[in-house]
């Protein structure tokens, strides 16, 4: 079952902010008894001809690269406790989800679930490219 929380936040890392203290107050430590698994749903926000990325709900203005979504990403697992990202970078950047399993897929489980959906193409180029490591872990 999913499910979600949507409060009136600020910001995408005030949302984060506002689960680390809900954690707290319920009287667990971040990042050693709970941790973060977040659904990012990049695809939503991926423009394959400019192959850029915009915040549409969160902040309309803020417009970034491939490249800069992946540091974006880098510096949340570096900051926060989290664990597993899904659908962290557009189904059809496939050069962000390679240098994204790069840059953090020792440290956060990826899971590419519009990336590779049921599609057994799709799959086998993920796994030959070595991108998404949660489809080399199962």
């Amino acid at each position: 079952m999913k499910g979600g929380f949507a409060p009136e936040i600020k910001s995408n890392e005030e949302a984060l902010e506002i689960v680390l203290q809900a954690i707290e107050a319920a009287g667990y430590k971040p990042g050693t008894q709970i941790s973060i698994a977040m659904d990012a749903a990049s695809s939503e926000m991926f423009d394959e001809k400019t192959n850029t990325y915009k915040f549409y709900k969160s902040n309309p203005d803020k417009v970034i690269s491939s490249d800069e979504m992946v540091d974006y990403w880098a510096s949340w697992v570096a900051k926060y406790p989290i664990i597993s990202i899904e659908d962290g970078m557009g189904e059809d950047d496939w050069n962000g989800w390679k240098k994204l399993t790069t840059a953090i897929g020792s440290k956060c489980q990826l899971v590419g679930d519009d990336l590779f959906v049921t599609n057994v193409k799709r799959l086998q180029e993920g796994i030959t490219k070595g991108i998404a490591n949660s489809i080399l872990k199962s």
